[in-house]
């Protein structure tokens, strides 16, 4: 294979991966920015004029699109370049960039109902760093940078579904490690657990996933005798 996640791993092996890594990069900003975004300049207005669409998403959130505003790239140096091409029309304006923090953590904890996460982030704790001193039984100055990471990508992990080989393979580590890893999160969290199958005992029951503001997914394969389909659809119902 030679996608991004596999190079990566490769750049110490050989002096080939780094530069073919770069150039997939700026072939990507040339490609979908730096030659798009000039064609959907409106000749009247001399302006880019997105729509974002309310009802494509299954999920039911915002999508952008001519250009996808959305996804204009920010964490590199280049990609900022692209970013400030995007300038209000009056000097005295400004565009302002919001973001939730770690929200889909938060909701997790909302859901979950689970009184420690809830008081560390009532607290504005980094959730991570709290995280990492629960499981690995260690006091929160004492935890290293390596306990936090593996505990980041586990609470992300979580909530998509991921399993012990996916989160193996994302902090680099073998399949019983991240297994035994998973297995005392849940341990510390069992209420999040509960969480988790009471959303796929939910959509068994009625087909669909419903969202805090009461929108219904549908899921169409909750009940399917396929393994890999049915855990698709497990994974929906979580993270609807």
């Amino acid at each position: 294979s030679t996608d991004a996640a596999v190079l990566e791993q490769l750049t110490d092996q050989h002096p080939i991966v780094e530069p073919i890594l770069q150039y997939r990069t700026l072939s990507k900003l040339k490609n979908t920015y730096v030659d798009k975004l000039p064609s959907l300049i409106n000749l009247r207005t001399n302006r880019v004029h997105a729509s974002f669409n309310q009802t494509i998403t299954a999920t039911g959130r915002l999508s952008s699109s001519d250009p996808n505003l959305q996804n204009i790239p920010i964490r590199t140096e280049l990609g900022s370049k692209v970013r400030s091409a995007f300038i209000p029309k009056n000097k005295s304006d400004c565009i302002l960039r919001a973001d939730y923090s770690q929200i889909e953590l938060r909701l997790l904890a909302h859901f979950s109902k689970d009184q420690a996460l809830m008081a560390a982030f009532a607290a504005d704790q980094d959730i991570h760093r709290f995280v990492a001193s629960q499981i690995f039984n260690v006091p929160i100055e004492d935890v290293t940078s390596e306990m936090r990471s593996r505990c980041k990508a586990v609470n992300f992990g979580i909530i998509y579904g991921q399993g012990a080989f996916g989160l193996s393979r994302s902090i680099g580590i073998s399949q019983p490690e991240a297994k035994k890893f998973i297995d005392d999160y849940f341990a510390r969290y069992s209420s999040i657990r509960k969480f988790m199958d009471s959303c796929i005992d939910a959509a068994k029951h009625t087909g669909y996933a419903e969202t805090i503001l009461h929108r219904r997914r549908k899921i169409t394969n909750i009940n399917n005798r396929n393994a890999n389909k049915r855990a698709q659809a497990e994974r929906l119902a979580i993270n609807t």
